[in-house]
Formats: C-alpha cells, sequence, structure tokens
C-alpha cells in the first residue's frame, strides 16, 4: 500500500529489495544471455561488451530522493519507491560505432516490450553549445512471447534498462564520472572539460569515417577485376595517385586474383604485407604482381611434389606468394623464407633445371 511516510517507504523497499535481491541476479543473467544471443542471429556487427548489474539498494533510495521525492509528496501523491526505480536491473551494451546504436535499438525493440526510452544522444547534439554524456536508454520488458515460457516466467513483470553506448561514449561516460563538482566548477575549467568532450565526439565520428573508407577499399579489391599484368593504364593511375606501393587492400586485390578459393583473414594479410616491406619498403604492387604472373607455375610445380613427399606438409597462399618473391628478387627478398625452406628450395630448383 503506497503513502506518503518516507521512512515506512524506505523500510519496506529495503525488506522488498533483499527479498528479491536473487531473483534480481537472475533475471539480470537471463537478459544478458537473451541479447547475446540474439545478436548472434544478427547483422548489427560488432558488439564489445554486454553486461549487467544489479543497482546497491541504498542507491535506488538516494535515486529516488533526488529524483521524484520532493515532487510527488508537494503533490500528496502516495508511492512506492520500487515504482520509480526502473535501472534497478541494469543493461550495458557497447557498441564499436554509433551507427550501430540505433540498430541495436531496433533489434531490441523486436525482441522486447517497449516502456520507455531515452534518447540522449539527439539530446545533446540538438544542442549547439551543449556537449556531454550521449548513449541511448531504453526502459524494457521481457515480450509477451518471452515471459510465458517456465524458464522466464519467475522475470515476467520485472522491468529493465539498457544502456547503449560507442565505445567512445562509453569511455567518455567513465571519465565523465571521475569530474567532481562538475556543476560548480569554474568557467575555465568547465569550457575545458567541453573541448574535450568536443574531442570525443569527433573521435567517434573520425573511427565511423574510417572504418567506411576501410569497406570501401576492401570492396574495390574484392571487386575490381585485374588483368594478368598491369597495364599502362593502371600504371598510369599509379603514378597520379602516387598509389605504388603495397598496401594490404592492393594486395588483397591481386592476391584474390590467384587464389579464389581461400579466405584472406585481414590481421593476416596487414602482418605479411608487413614482412614484404620490411625487406623492401617501396616494394610496387605492379612488382607483387608480376612476381606470381612469372613464377606462380614453377613454384606450384613445386608445391606439388613438396606436398607428395608428406601428408602432414603445409603450404599455404602465402608460402607461395613467399617463394614467388624470393624467385622474382634474390637479393631482395632473401630472408623472405626460412634457411631450411630456402636450401630446399635451392636444391629443387636446380634438379629441375638439369631435368630441364
Amino acid at each position: 500500500m503506497a503513502s506518503l511516510n518516507f521512512e515506512l517507504e524506505r523500510r519496506k523497499f529495503r525488506e522488498y529489495y533483499d527479498k528479491h535481491r536473487t531473483l534480481f541476479e537472475m533475471a539480470k543473467n537471463a537478459t544478458v544471455s537473451i541479447i547475446a544471443s540474439l545478436f548472434k542471429q544478427s547483422d548489427i556487427g560488432e558488439v564489445t561488451k554486454i553486461e549487467g548489474r544489479v543497482k546497491e539498494k541504498d542507491e535506488c533510495i538516494k535515486k529516488f530522493h533526488r529524483k521524484y521525492q520532493s515532487k510527488l509528496e508537494s503533490d500528496e501523491q502516495p508511492y512506492q519507491i520500487k515504482d520509480y526505480i526502473s535501472d534497478l536491473i541494469g543493461i550495458r551494451i557497447v557498441c564499436l560505432y554509433e551507427d550501430q546504436i540505433e540498430m541495436v535499438s531496433q533489434a531490441l525493440q523486436r525482441h522486447f516490450k517497449i516502456i520507455d526510452v531515452t534518447d540522449k544522444i539527439t539530446a545533446v547534439e540538438s544542442t549547439e553549445d551543449s556537449f556531454g554524456y550521449k548513449g541511448l536508454h531504453m526502459d524494457l520488458a521481457l515480450s509477451d512471447e518471452l515471459a510465458v515460457l517456465p524458464k522466464y516466467l519467475p522475470y515476467a513483470k520485472l522491468t529493465f534498462e539498457v544502456q547503449i553506448r560507442s565505445l567512445i561514449q562509453d569511455a567518455w561516460s567513465v571519465l565523465d564520472h571521475k569530474i567532481k563538482y562538475k556543476k560548480s566548477i569554474p568557467n575555465d575549467l568547465r569550457r575545458r572539460i567541453n573541448v574535450l568532450s568536443a574531442l570525443f565526439e569527433l573521435a567517434d565520428r573520425e573511427f565511423k569515417e574510417i572504418r567506411n573508407a576501410t569497406t570501401e577499399l576492401m570492396q574495390q579489391a574484392t571487386v575490381a577485376p585485374i588483368g594478368d599484368l598491369p597495364s599502362e593504364e593502371e600504371t598510369a593511375t599509379e603514378e597520379v595517385t602516387n598509389d605504388k606501393r603495397i598496401n594490404a587492400f592492393n594486395f588483397l586485390r591481386i592476391a584474390r586474383h590467384f587464389f579464389r578459393d581461400f579466405e584472406f583473414e585481414d590481421f593476416k594479410v596487414d602482418g605479411f604485407v608487413q614482412d614484404i616491406l620490411k625487406l623492401a619498403p617501396d616494394f610496387p604492387k605492379a612488382d607483387l604482381h608480376r612476381s606470381l604472373v612469372q613464377n606462380m607455375k614453377t613454384v606450384r610445380d613445386y608445391r606439388t611434389e613438396f606436398l607428395s613427399e608428406d601428408a602432414e606438409n603445409s603450404f599455404s597462399p602465402y608460402t607461395l606468394i613467399r617463394h614467388c618473391l624470393y624467385l622474382y628478387d634474390f637479393k631482395t627478398f632473401h630472408r623472405i623464407l626460412s634457411r631450411v625452406s630456402r636450401e630446399r628450395f635451392e636444391i629443387w630448383l636446380d634438379r629441375a633445371a638439369v631435368q630441364d
């Protein structure tokens, strides 16, 4: 029964909290599990964190006192503290990029019951001279479909708050909370905080733009056709764009032409390109292409014999490219192969030359 007696309601809330504390923990864990499973089946991109917490009871009481008590009592409106703590169970979702937040929100709206949404991103961005915490808060409950399942039935009447942030927004939130007495801070310090907040916002945008540019380059590397040898037109374009040197993107374009069924993982490509550039800092992509065209048949013949001698041997496209580079420029790429691999390859080459 609601009342206007704060001491009574505080005691009742403490009893309610202590009685249901284990249930809150179980509900939090179940919700995190549901959301994680949902995201695995979606195309929203990488989510770096899905975590939950149950708000401490004293924090709940402080929040009620700070935000609701005075108005409720001045309006003579009876209350129960538990009805005003929407974030007693809290879930935090951290995405890599800001534009994933809307996709996460839409996924949650399709699978949970929406009680309320607080868009702190729009609130900040709609004010020209205001910076601060940005994120999307959603008060949710289990959908009717989930609530009737036996394993979720105990949590059917519970609500929870989901905070959705980008990685940069999450970092700013953590640091921002460490700044004490923000409301009373001198103007010069307040200005520095705003500048710092703006830099975080700029970083969020730049990471997104870099991702978009990287994705576009990857698509070009996958889709753009490539001939057997670099054309005069391609060479002329390289001179204009000053993009002669090999990098991960033009490496992929060339490598995928020769190895269409091989899955090149980004971190391995990056490392392999750096191995090449350590030996030849200005190695042109045209020379990589030329080295493969000229030496691919020889190295594939060697690979066939190498693999036939031992079924446990492996000879990946990276290994094949290393051997092609070695043949293309022995002096520059002397160390692209290990000593054992180099000696074995040289013995085979000598034998093949004699047979020819």
